[in-house]
């Protein structure tokens, strides 16, 4: 696809992306998104053969941009310490600056809107939403894991547990972050979930 295709096919799907934030999947319609775009309908269906089409590639693109964050942040911490459990604590409060850096309220999660209106999407889109999910939980628990072996917990837990946790308190902070209009809300959550980190493994 040439430079231009890309473009516009990138355009496409940011606004594709920002009106099913705003509005959900079903109320955002073809029409919306082409009108905005400038682009006929013909030129849309280049790029897309539909609705579940586009769907699928804006969690592609959600799920790469996270692996992307998520695994930068934690090379970052490993770089600088070499304590699995510091390692964690560090990527929790790194991820909690960036999340306090944002202007205004967290835009929301394409995993929760797609979640939220399952029976509006194909099967496809469903199956690469939970992959997104298990992406978080093996890239969690594969630190947790570490820290596991290194220092016994004052409790009985399980990393894949811990893991779900933290997806938990990120999806459950944008949330309700946005229900209330509290932005430092997320924020104050993650940090919470790292003091529960550090008190379950600190000696």
């Amino acid at each position: 696809m040439s430079t231009k295709g890309n473009m516009t096919r990138n355009k496409l799907m940011d606004i594709a992306e920002r009106r099913i934030l705003q509005k959900g999947f079903s109320a955002t319609s073809i029409e919306d998104i082409i009108t905005e775009a400038g682009i006929s309908k013909g030129g849309f269906f280049y790029h897309f053969e539909g609705k579940d089409d586009l769907a699928y590639a804006l969690m592609q693109r959600y799920r790469e941009q996270d692996a992307f964050l998520f695994s930068g942040l934690f090379r970052r911490a490993e770089e600088l310490l070499d304590d699995p459990l510091q390692q964690m604590l560090l990527f929790i409060k790194l991820l909690a600056e960036m999340m306090d850096q944002l202007e205004d309220l967290h835009p929301g999660c394409l995993v929760a809107s797609f979640t939220y209106e399952s029976h509006e999407v194909n099967d496809q889109v469903k199956a690469i939403t939970a992959d997104s999910v298990m992406d978080w939980r093996q890239l969690f628990s594969d630190q947790l894991n570490k820290v596991h072996q290194h220092y016994p917990p004052k409790l009985d837990v399980n990393t894949t547990d811990l893991a779900d946790l933290l997806s938990t308190v990120i999806e459950g902070g944008i949330v309700v972050s946005r229900a209330i209009g509290d932005k430092k809300l997320l924020v104050r959550q993650l940090l919470e979930y790292r003091n529960y980190i550090r008190l379950l493994y600190e000696a």
